[in-house]
């Protein structure tokens, strides 16, 4: 699993416990959820149609990092399905996992449309991509 995101957990991420409540955590799993989706599916209507069941193991306290992981489970016709974890950088425990979120690729009238991707697409291949297309057209 690939962690690309960061969070300084703060006061204002805390619960009455004093620890980062899990409803913040959750946000920002489907805001990494939604933005690593835009990205494969190139496509900025892209929504959270499914998540998994949630498990929490440990938690987090202010000040500490906390990592977000995504990983593609599935392509699908219209959708992707990602799987998550979530971990404390200072403890280096796992803090949630979720096994599926399934995000739908929509289209300008708010469908489900099929986006045709049926692998991960890294920025570099795309790039590289791009680039040949670029220089046959010189």
């Amino acid at each position: 699993m690939r962690f690309n995101t960061r969070k300084w957990v703060k006061p204002e991420d805390l619960n009455a416990n004093g620890t980062l409540f899990g409803g913040r955590l959750l946000s920002w799993i489907d805001e990494e959820a939604v933005l690593y989706s835009i990205i494969q599916l190139e496509n900025k209507r892209v929504v959270t149609k499914y998540m998994s069941e949630i498990n929490f193991l440990s938690t987090a306290e202010a000040g500490d990092i906390v990592e977000i992981g995504i990983e593609v489970v599935r392509f699908g016709t219209s959708s992707l399905t990602l799987k998550c974890e979530a971990r404390n950088k200072m403890t280096q425990e796992s803090i949630v996992t979720v096994d599926q979120l399934i995000m739908v690729n929509l289209n300008e009238a708010g469908k489900a449309t099929p986006h045709g991707k049926t692998q991960i697409e890294y920025v570099t291949d795309r790039l590289a991509r791009e680039g040949g297309e670029a220089s046959k057209k010189s």
